[in-house]
């Protein structure tokens, strides 16, 4: 398989300090997470654990057919104090970067400048934030109850 990499980050600096979800898919297969919320105290939990080349190939999948890497983010809302997100892909020779506001809605991104392209981005980090806690949570438990 081409090289293939994935990070996404989402966090704001507040009142409990940098609070921030982030993982990465690695073209070795390290899958990396790290979520940092100081509310109530809340401790820093970092995961990390090996995927299989099926699992590399199927978010390669996903981000390809997204084609979100045709899109660019000039015209999306900058990051603010509410917070900010960034998704960053390298695919084969292709790299791509993207920075933009937290999203809390679908309404925030048809009120966008560039709706299509803020729609693709956020359908894309919804789809990889429900695949990468699946499998965290298949591997080790974050919380148990």
């Amino acid at each position: 398989m081409e090289d293939f990499y994935v990070r996404y980050y989402v966090g704001h600096k507040g009142k409990f300090g940098h609070e921030f979800l982030e993982f990465e898919f690695r073209p070795d297969g390290k899958l990396r997470y790290a979520n940092n919320s100081n509310y109530k105290n809340d401790k820093l939990i970092r995961k990390e654990m090996y995927v299989s080349p099926e699992i590399l190939a199927e978010v390669a999948r996903i981000v390809k057919e997204s084609e979100v890497m045709k899109e660019d983010d000039r015209d999306w809302p900058e990051g603010d104090r509410v917070g900010s997100q960034e998704l960053e892909i390298v695919c084969g020779d292709e790299h791509c970067s993207f920075t933009t506001a937290k999203i809390g809605s679908l309404l925030d991104v048809q009120s966008s400048k560039d709706p299509e392209g803020l729609r693709v981005f956020y359908y894309l980090v919804q789809d990889l934030k429900c695949f990468a806690f699946s499998l965290i949570n298949l591997h080790m438990k974050i919380k148990p109850i």
